[in-house]
């Protein structure tokens, strides 16, 4: 099977047996069982983080804005509570260079109202240089708050790639949880759409019906064969999936303000 961005295949391969809908909702209840189950130790899990012990660290730590240096505590915005995504970066890289995976959980985070209803403010961290940092938030038109933490100790800088939750106690500030892998699926709804298809993401790991084939051809030989995961994160400028000079982190091709000689990149021109 192959697959032409935007366009239905005539192929579809490894079908499963269509029955009435009477037959179809048995299953569906039986498999509802299942999930139920699976929300319930979610819900489980949930409670578990929240008692987890805290570390304390110090608010007072600077890290840097479109405003210069600022403390670590001005993140919270005033809340209680702060979610950070530590977003991976690499010195000097275009802009189609930065990390694919950081670009879709970035741009899955476009705002925060919902969880500033709930008293929790938002903020990316990353490692670039602010001037880097800065053309590249304007380059995707991104609105949520950026900051470099470059040279600042871990938790709130060191490793990227990360999940993390902090609280706040007056000037007191406390790390309470972190993760990353696919810890940070969660923030991904496009994931959990995808799980939920006949398809699903079309991933060489996944445990698919026979006769499915993985979806996804990714040239260069990255990822490496065999686990492709993620596959669709960068594509060339016809939406195919690949790793090669002309890809790019796949919401560069309809950011704002795009032109229509950049987004569909028939002259080679990538800035």
């Amino acid at each position: 099977m192959t697959i032409t961005p935007g366009h239905a295949s005539t192929d579809l391969t490894g079908k499963l047996p269509v029955v009435d809908l009477a037959t179809w909702q048995a299953a569906r209840d039986e498999l509802l069982v299942r999930e139920k189950a699976h929300t319930r130790e979610g819900d489980a899990l949930a409670a578990a983080r929240r008692r987890l012990p805290m570390v304390e660290l110090d608010g007072t730590v600077e890290v840097v804005g479109p405003d210069g240096p600022v403390p670590f505590l001005d993140l919270f915005q005033g809340r209680d509570e702060l979610v950070v995504y530590q977003h991976m970066w690499y010195d000097g890289a275009p802009h189609q260079g930065q990390c694919e995976g950081c670009t879709t959980t970035a741009w899955h985070l476009k705002d925060a109202v919902y969880l500033n209803a709930r008293g929790v403010s938002l903020a990316i961290l990353t490692t670039g240089r602010w001037n880097e940092v800065a053309s590249y938030v304007a380059f995707m038109g991104y609105t949520q708050p950026w900051y470099s933490v470059r040279d600042v100790d871990a938790p709130v800088g060191g490793e990227m790639g990360h999940l993390a939750c902090f609280l706040r106690d007056g000037d007191r500030v406390f790390l309470t949880y972190s993760t990353t892998g696919r810890g940070n699926e969660p923030v991904n709804g496009s994931l959990g759409l995808l799980d939920m298809t006949s398809y699903g993401r079309g991933e060489a790991w996944e445990d698919n019906p026979e006769g499915r084939p993985v979806i996804g051809d990714v040239r260069e030989g990255h990822p490496s064969q065999g686990r492709q995961a993620c596959w669709y994160w960068r594509s060339d400028a016809d939406g195919a999936a690949t790793w090669g000079p002309t890809s790019r982190p796949v919401p560069q091709w309809t950011r704002p303000g795009a032109t229509p000689v950049e987004t569909l990149g028939r002259h080679g021109h990538h800035h």
